[in-house]
């Protein structure tokens, strides 16, 4: 089902060629000005220079041969040779037929065959509270793993935890002096204890004491590298002790991203590339791309010739490798972030075979994985160009610094999500809805309102910027923002069971008043929409077209009564069209990992 600019754009591009000029110049574009038209195309302008002709003659060549087209009530030239372009009432109408008869909604209407596709988001890392920090990886994530789908690719979703690194020799050598876990200390094959000696609150209090007292404490730092080297080289203690830490933290994970309707296909860690470990150093050393380093072990990822300044301790400024070797084998002879992320590739290569992997990480890591991707590509574990950050920007106070809790630490996000559902409740309460409501079913409604707030805010942002929390403006009724949107889904689901209660049925589409017109157009916009989103990567744009919508049916419902018309054709054409807003909208949430309620 073509959407009405692209089948406009092919009109325009044929009109063009009869012309005599490239057919490519014949963009079409939703016009600046809606009073004058609905579509315009630009391209003679561009067209007439290369012909050294005058552009409003070419223009009205193009028009004159467009007038003939029945879906266009009107081609006019404006100013220096803008062809403006207004639909006929009837080609509106068939438009809008045929999105409200499209459950599809045109999702999987791809021209090419479907792709393997992994997304690597969220990645929190064991044994640690999740914090806000992994909120935008988190909604950005999902969001693309169902855009992906709706697209009609095989997406798997991998949250990829951080569990194999060296938090995990600081936790093991802290629980170690503190005598939380001296069975799993020993040498030895165990038995081990089978009930964990840590809980969550053990490993966050541990944590944060470990990490400052290895910056302290040279000799506790070299114990807990010792550590990490030997939980990777499999002594059996350490493994039983690592167990548990996952075994605890994974309770706590699967709560927050329940909270926050996130969902994987995969919940692997850095921890399963390790069976991979031999073979992959192997290969690197027998291609000769693994090299010592200073008693470490490298991969130079520079191209000849690619460099930059570096400043020494001393004060002296070299030229220096850009970007920088990856890291693999550590001086104590353990694996590092980057040689786990080089691994994983290489199992998924081995598991999934994908066509691309996403990874959904802060744009503060674009350097590691320039790194990675390129030991990658040059070890032959993924095609060229197969590999993608996608980096995102920040969510920062009113400060414009990344968020902090007012006593200056990083916001839980256990807490962060009881924060907005208290708003939600509060502002729910404000504004009367809800009041007649059982309590559970209130209760599920603060929730959705609050995850609906958070989500919005957030993918409502081109994914590369950053922007300021502000929970008060993000969980108004009012504005661009999740509540506003959830309000008036739930505003059409109420007027389609009153019309139900009234015997009002659905009937043929008829555009006629200009409020119906807006929304015919705003309805026709969706399929390209969800296309530029997902070849941009960027949810926002998916987020931007639900307003639109959300507002188009708005003016709608204002200016055109349904329940009230004046006749039964007229109420079943515009029931249909608050059917069809639904439809969409409801699902374009849904791509946002947006859930809307029955009622308010």
């Amino acid at each position: 089902m073509t959407d009405l600019k692209t089948s406009l754009s092919e009109a325009v591009a044929a009109a063009f060629a009869a012309e005599g000029v490239d057919a490519a110049l014949a963009r079409v574009v939703a016009s600046d000005r809606p009073d004058l038209a609905d579509f315009q195309s630009n391209g003679a302008l561009a067209a007439a220079k290369a012909l050294k002709a005058n552009p409003r003659e070419l223009a009205a060549k193009v028009s004159e041969r467009l007038s003939a087209d029945p879906r266009l009530s009107s081609v006019e030239v404006a100013g220096p040779g803008f062809i403006n372009l207004k639909l006929s009432d009837k080609a509106l109408s068939q438009r809008a037929a045929a999105v409200a008869a499209d459950e599809a909604l045109a999702g999987a209407s791809l021209s090419r065959p479907a792709r393997k596709v992994v997304i690597d988001y969220a990645g929190p890392n064991v044994a640690k509270p999740m914090h806000v920090g992994h909120l935008r990886s988190s909604i950005i994530g999902e969001s693309l793993k169902r855009l992906f789908r709706f697209r009609g690719d095989i997406v798997w979703g991998d949250a990829h935890f951080g569990d194999w690194g060296f938090q995990m020799g600081l936790l093991i050598t802290a629980c170690g002096d503190e005598a939380l876990a001296l069975p799993f200390m020993a040498d030895g094959d165990g038995p081990f204890p089978a009930e964990s000696p840590v809980t969550l609150e053990d490993l966050e209090r541990l944590y944060p004491q470990a990490a400052a007292k290895a910056k302290e404490d040279p000799a506790f730092r070299d114990r807990a590298r010792k550590a990490t080297a030997e939980l990777q080289g499999g002594r059996p203690g350490y493994r039983a002790l690592w167990a548990h830490f996952v075994a605890v933290s994974r309770t706590a994970l699967e709560r927050e991203f329940g909270a926050l309707d996130v969902t994987f296909d995969l919940w692997n860690g850095e921890s399963d590339a390790d069976p991979l470990m031999p073979e992959m150093l192997a290969h690197l050393k027998e291609t000769g791309l693994l090299v010592p380093d200073d008693g470490a072990q490298v991969v130079h990822v520079a191209k000849p010739g690619e460099t930059r300044k570096k400043k020494l301790a001393d004060g002296s400024v070299i030229e220096a490798p850009s970007p920088p070797p990856l890291l693999v084998v550590s001086s104590e002879g353990s694996a590092m972030y980057g040689t786990t992320d080089l691994a994983t590739i290489l199992d998924r290569r081995k598991s999934i075979d994908p066509d691309l992997i996403l990874y959904v990480v802060d744009e503060r890591q674009a350097e590691h994985f320039e790194q990675v991707f390129r030991a990658a590509y040059l070890a032959g574990y993924a095609p060229e160009k197969s590999l993608e950050h996608l980096g995102f920007g920040t969510m920062n106070g009113a400060d414009g610094k990344p968020f902090k809790t007012r006593a200056g630490g990083v916001l839980k996000l256990h807490d962060l999500i009881t924060m907005a559902t208290d708003k939600a409740r509060e502002r729910l309460k404000e504004a009367k809805l809800g009041d007649d409501l059982p309590e559970a079913e209130f209760e599920d409604i603060a929730r959705k309102v609050a995850v609906a707030a958070l989500k919005f805010a957030d993918l409502s942002n081109n994914r590369t910027t950053s922007y300021v929390f502000d929970l008060d403006r993000f969980m108004s009724f009012e504005g661009k923002t999740g509540p506003y949107l959830l309000y008036q889904a739930v505003r059409v689901k109420s007027l389609l069971r009153k019309a139900a209660d009234q015997g009002v049925e659905t009937a043929a589409i008829v555009v006629a008043e200009p409020a119906e017109r807006d929304l015919a157009l705003t309805l026709d916009a969706f399929d390209a929409a969800t296309a530029d989103a997902y070849d941009k990567r960027s949810p926002n744009l998916i987020a931007e077209h639900a307003y639109r919508l959300a507002q188009s049916f708005s003016k709608f419902y204002a200016a055109c009564p349904i329940l009230v018309a004046p006749d039964a054709a007229t109420k079943g054409s515009r029931l249909a069209l608050a059917a069809a807003s639904l439809h969409q909208l409801e699902t374009a949430l849904d791509l946002l990992g947006i859930q809307t309620p029955e009622r308010m």
